[in-house]
């Protein structure tokens, strides 16, 4: 593709569908007492729970995703709080998957609430009309999942121009952005707005006198990438900007992991042992079911005070059993000292290879006593630092 590249004049082709605050609306089709009210869905009810998921009456508090419950009640003291429902919220996504298949063979999740449709050879079928696929999308969302249900829809050129889109009038919104428009769409929205701009590219952007949406489209390339971004992630915006689309990849999976909150803050190795074995099995489930091996393990802590500490090691022999897993997470956890109380602590594998060395047992079992001596730790016996290095 040249350097100079213009705007994208092909025929927007590309859904992007967002189930807006997708766990707070589901708990709310379920239960029609709490509708219309203000709602958090947070990683436990406590006062430091962390919130996942504001409905809109919420939102219109000031209550945003990642506030604590406490902070969440100073805004709106009425607000409802409720613990996630993870198998609510899988049901959900699998029916809406179903439906979105019935337009395009091609439907790209993009996250549990989100996902992409390529309409590019489907589109015909329907007339080439985008907004009665949009229109029967929301039908049927309501018939098949639920009267509560709202999802906004966006359609533009590439997944990034779609996303935008269904981000400009929710919660029920439809939006259509190619090259008659996106100009004045850039003009009205703020670069936080962008898919892919963080606070992080935000200063970077401003730093180089780059303030707007349509300031960083008439940025020149060569600023971009060899100034700003210092990298081809400059190039991969300029083609963003103008509708191209370079986001259609199929990334190869790069790691499976779990992460918890704790509801009660400590620094008991005891208690944190107890909660890495549980994630660790968790993520040897999932690499074991995608039939994978790994050769590195990653531990993080958030402390109370939101410091971090993070290590992560690789190693020469592939492990994917639980065993292995917590015995090398366990080692790296320990590295951490235990100073300050945890909030939230991460185990993740990553250096997939295919498949896995042999059977596994149908029970996990820890190793006897006599073998591996650091495991009376976890009945209260010997120090967890134990674990042989």
């Amino acid at each position: 593709m040249p350097l100079s590249v213009n705007v994208n004049h092909n025929a927007p082709t590309i859904m992007h569908v967002d189930l807006n605050s997708a766990f707070s609306t589901v708990e709310q089709q379920a239960n029609p007492f709490l509708r219309g009210k203000p709602l958090v869905v947070a990683a436990y009810d406590g006062p430091n729970g962390c919130v996942v998921a504001p409905s809109i009456k919420a939102k219109q508090y000031g209550i945003k995703t990642g506030m604590t419950v406490r902070d969440a009640k100073l805004l709106c003291p009425t607000v409802l709080v409720r613990k996630p429902n993870p198998d609510f919220y899988r049901a959900v996504h699998l029916q809406f998957r179903r439906i979105f298949r019935d337009y395009s063979p091609d439907v790209t999740p993009k996250s549990i609430d989100e996902a992409a449709i390529d309409l590019t050879d489907t589109l015909c079928l329907f007339q080439g009309c985008l907004t009665g696929i949009a229109q029967d999308i929301k039908r049927r969302f309501k018939k098949k999942i639920g009267e509560w249900m709202r999802c906004s829809i966006g359609v533009g050129t590439n997944r990034f121009l779609a996303k935008l889109a269904a981000s400009l009038h929710k919660p029920d919104g439809f939006d259509i952005i190619d090259h008659t428009n996106v100009f004045d769409i850039y003009k009205h929205v703020k670069l936080l707005d962008l898919n892919g701009i963080n606070t992080r590219f935000q200063a970077r952007l401003n730093a180089y006198g780059i303030f707007t949406p349509m300031e960083f489209y008439e940025a020149p390339l060569e600023k971009l990438q060899k100034q700003v971004f210092h990298s081809s992630v400059g190039y991969y915006f300029y083609l963003r900007l103008r509708g191209w689309e370079i986001d259609a990849v199929d990334f190869k999976r790069k790691g499976f992991g779990n992460s918890y909150a704790l509801q009660k803050q400590t620094n008991d190795t005891r208690e944190l042992a107890k909660l890495l074995m549980k994630l660790c099995e968790k993520t040897g489930r999932r690499l074991r079911r995608a039939k994978y091996s790994a050769q590195g393990v990653h531990v993080a802590c958030v402390y109370r005070d939101f410091s971090y500490w993070q290590t992560g090691r690789k190693f020469d022999v592939p492990i994917y059993t639980t065993r292995d897993i917590y015995i090398k997470a366990m080692r790296l956890l320990n590295m951490s000292g235990y100073k300050k109380r945890v909030r939230n602590l991460a185990v993740s594998v990553y250096d997939l290879i295919p498949g896995a060395a042999e059977q596994l047992d149908m029970f996990f079992r820890l190793p006897m006593q006599s073998q591996m001596p650091w495991t009376k730790s976890m009945t209260g016996g010997e120090n967890l630092s134990l674990l042989p290095r």
